[in-house]
């Protein structure tokens, strides 16, 4: 039998959401699904929420599901916040910015009062590492920036898209940093911070509250 783990995992996590909440919502497959299980919640149960969105992306996918949104300019607090990732260790610490949203994700995930991490099991590792570091620069000397970046044990790549150098929607650039094992994390993120040129790193470290994992059909919870 064949499971759809990203989906089960949001249906898990879709449970946690009460009426009244403000939903800080991720992006990502993952996340996705929990659109679509949230979107059927308000509209079988009636359920009264709000969100705020990490990137374009979610925030069309929502929209067109009827999920009501809002901004930080009317709410400067998240209940909950619920986000996929790219790796998460078994410190409950992450990789994420895969699909390019990480500074708004980290500005979502930091500030909510829960945040809950939704993924499937390939994406539990023993050590951050496998997946590169999107590191969010701008676009300005972003070639000296990557220097400095390489500067740090690590192969460095512009990200693309389509042939064109990708832009986030923040309008900057993304390095992907590939460091092979990170060790510590927290301390390389503090470092990578220090330079000139960087707004913001994949690296997420003590933030998460829980991690819902779904693994061939089965759940796994992880608390901090």
């Amino acid at each position: 039998m064949e499971y759809n783990d990203k989906q089960i995992a949001a249906q898990e996590a879709v449970k946690h959401i009460k009426d009244g909440m403000v939903i800080g919502i991720g992006s990502g497959s993952t996340v996705n699904e929990f659109l679509y299980c949230l979107a059927y919640r308000i509209k079988e149960e009636g359920l009264q929420v709000v969100g705020i969105p990490a990137s374009k992306k979610s925030e069309q996918l929502a929209t067109k599901l009827g999920i009501p949104l809002t901004t930080f300019a009317s709410y400067q607090y998240v209940d909950i916040a619920i986000d996929g990732t790219d790796e998460i260790d078994e410190q409950l610490d992450l990789v994420k910015g895969g699909g390019g949203s990480l500074v708004r994700e980290k500005m979502i995930d930091l500030i909510a009062e829960t945040f809950i991490v939704i993924a499937s099991g390939e994406k539990k590792v023993r050590k951050l590492g496998t997946f590169s570091v999107p590191v969010e620069v701008v676009p300005f000397g972003w070639q000296a920036t990557e220097q400095r970046l390489q500067e740090f044990g690590c192969l460095t790549k512009l990200r693309l898209s389509n042939g064109e150098i990708f832009v986030s929607d923040n309008q900057n650039y993304i390095i992907d940093c590939d460091f092979k094992k990170i060790d510590e994390a927290e301390a390389l993120h503090a470092s990578l911070k220090q330079i000139v040129g960087v707004i913001e790193t994949g690296i997420f470290t003590h933030m998460v509250d829980k991690a819902i994992i779904a693994d061939n059909g089965q759940i796994t919870v992880l608390e901090k």
